[in-house]
């Protein structure tokens, strides 16, 4: 029952993907990030403080790294996610465990002199595939740009996991690594804002109305909430279960995508879909079970999915 609290995870990601898009109409992507930093700042500023846990850290580098990392995929994929069909853009961010599993295949077949693991090879390959059907209609419908984008962010965001997952084993507390994540948030939004706003100065989009504060604020509350329940998950759950579980954020976007946004997709979206959800869980798998060093990483490390 623990590995649920990642099913509410995913849950609260595609809420929050609903109110990103919604809210994309009347603010700027860096201004969605800047919202989103300062809901983050105060919860897990809070949490810490009530913990009796420290904000000191002796791993300021690392932070810094993770926070420019993070919050430039992060930036990527919201800017994605007002561009494109909400399943289209969560689905592609979910790439991010396919690209760290090439990676370790790549590093794996270096440093094997040429064992090839052909059952990870094949979940890569198939994925891959996915994603060829999945953008398919982006190029009828002129999206190729963002969905592109959209694909960097998953690239980024595999990078960003691998760097939580050198911290974590390195000590570092998930509260700790998360608050700080939620600083750069907001400091880039900020930056951002000055940066994009034109020789005009920077622009700001007032919150002039209920719906507007409300949206913004649900961005906050759902991104954090669900990065507290996955911490949880991890924690006290099934690792191979919660891994999976994951994949049930792109079935809840849909869902949101088809009855609020009334996206209509064709056979090949659907089967890219499909096909990119079941590499993903195949990958996972293989990974976390398949090898001894999986079973292992899968007993130790709270992010095993990742790896």
């Amino acid at each position: 029952m623990q590995s649920l609290w990642m099913l509410f995870a995913s849950f609260m990601f595609a809420v929050m993907g609903v109110c990103v898009k919604l809210a994309s109409v009347e603010y700027s992507t860096s201004e969605l990030v800047l919202y989103r930093g300062v809901v983050g700042v105060i919860t897990l500023g809070l949490i810490i403080r009530l913990s009796g846990a420290s904000f000191r850290t002796s791993m300021p580098g690392a932070h810094l790294w993770r926070g420019l990392i993070g919050v430039t995929s992060l930036w990527l994929w919201y800017y994605s996610i007002g561009q494109l069909p909400l399943a289209t853009a969560m689905t592609l961010n979910y790439m991010s465990p396919i690209w760290i599993a090439v990676w370790l295949f790549a590093m794996g077949w270096w440093h094997a002199k040429g064992d090839i693991k052909w059952p990870l090879m094949l979940a890569v390959g198939m994925s891959f595939i996915g994603v060829t059907l999945l953008l398919r209609p982006a190029f009828n419908a002129n999206q190729l740009t963002p969905a592109l984008i959209a694909l960097g962010s998953s690239v980024i965001t595999a990078t960003a996991y691998m760097q939580v997952r050198k911290m974590g084993l390195a000590g570092e507390p998930e509260n700790r690594v998360v608050f700080y994540f939620t600083v750069m948030n907001l400091l880039a939004g900020i930056v951002g804002v000055f940066v994009t706003g034109g020789s005009d100065g920077p622009v700001w989009h007032p919150i002039n109305s209920w719906r507007s504060a409300l949206l913004l604020l649900a961005i906050g509350v759902c991104a954090t909430s669900a990065q507290i329940a996955m911490t949880r998950a991890y924690r006290l759950g099934n690792t191979l279960v919660v891994a999976n579980l994951q994949y049930t954020g792109i079935v809840f976007s849909s869902v949101w995508g088809v009855f609020i946004f009334g996206d209509v997709f064709d056979w090949h979206s659907w089967a890219g879909i499909v096909i990119i959800l079941a590499s993903g869980m195949a990958a996972t798998f293989y990974n976390t079970r398949n090898t001894e060093r999986g079973k292992a990483i899968a007993n130790t490390d709270p992010i095993a999915s990742e790896v």
